[in-house]
């Protein structure tokens, strides 16, 4: 036991020379700070991805739930992205988004004129409730696809008006369509009927329309050249502005023009 202890101690004290020997031959340099943020980066990029993870199970879990997921580590191009409402009451299938374009008396009788714009339906049983949804807003035949096929994956708009009491609106201008045919600069779209039922004769002193997101106003002119001019507005479901202009009793519109 002696001698094995005698060993055990010889060889702790040149293992102690050995390092003291070592230690004079190494320089103490600058501790590698920068190596050290890096590894604390990417241990708090990698709990940002497990934060962003589970955000993205509940939300995806949600009813209608909209997912935006921007800026993510990694990316410094700040984008995202964006998850559609699932639901086609969110997506205003059966419920349409309505805009106020307009409203006013004439001859004794209230007017008001309003466009609707309806979600695009994804199936063909979405276009059923969406197509009986139309008719019980009182859209007739004439402005309705004969069948539910023809409003599948596309979005339809009606510029309406109501006079008096009636119940059943004169569709003013209307579309269907898969894509927003955004408007630009000056452009202008627009329609000019009567200010009455439909089929009855009058001048077309009533003009509806669509222009720029960017117009802030329009100049309508008569066919007398006098004229009038009407603050675009936004309009719910629509990336466009629209307007409304009327002109005096017996004048008719002549034309639309974006003047700022």
């Amino acid at each position: 036991m002696t001698g094995n202890r005698e060993q055990h101690d010889m060889t702790q004290t040149d293992i102690a020379h050995l390092l003291a020997d070592a230690a004079d031959e190494v320089e103490i340099g600058i501790a590698p700070v920068q190596a050290v943020i890096r590894a604390g980066r990417r241990r708090r990029t990698a709990r940002r991805w497990a934060v962003a993870a589970a955000t993205a199970a509940v939300l995806a879990g949600s009813t209608g739930a909209t997912l935006a997921l921007a800026g993510l580590p990694g990316d410094d191009r700040q984008t995202g992205v964006a998850a559609g409402p699932s639901t086609p009451e969110a997506r205003h299938v059966y419920r349409p988004q309505r805009t106020p374009l307009g409203r006013g008396t004439d001859r004794g009788r209230d007017w008001r004129v309003e466009l609707t714009v309806w979600g695009a339906p994804r199936d063909r049983a979405e276009a059923a409730g969406q197509l009986t949804a139309m008719r019980k807003f009182g859209f007739g035949r004439t402005v309705l696809p004969p069948g539910p096929d023809g409003l599948v994956n596309r979005t339809s708009y009606y510029a309406s008006l109501y006079l008096g009491d009636d119940r059943e609106p004169r569709v003013l201008v209307f579309d269907n369509f898969e894509k927003w045919d955004r408007m630009s600069g000056r452009d202008v779209s627009f329609g000019a009927v009567p200010l009455a039922q439909e089929g009855t004769k009058g001048s077309d002193r009533l003009a509806v329309g669509r222009t720029a997101g960017t117009a802030q106003q329009v100049k309508c002119t008569w066919k007398k050249d006098e004229s009038t001019v009407d603050l675009p507005v936004r309009a719910a479901g629509s990336p466009d502005r629209w307007f409304l202009c009327l002109a005096p009793e017996g004048e008719s519109v002549k034309a639309v023009e974006v003047i700022q």
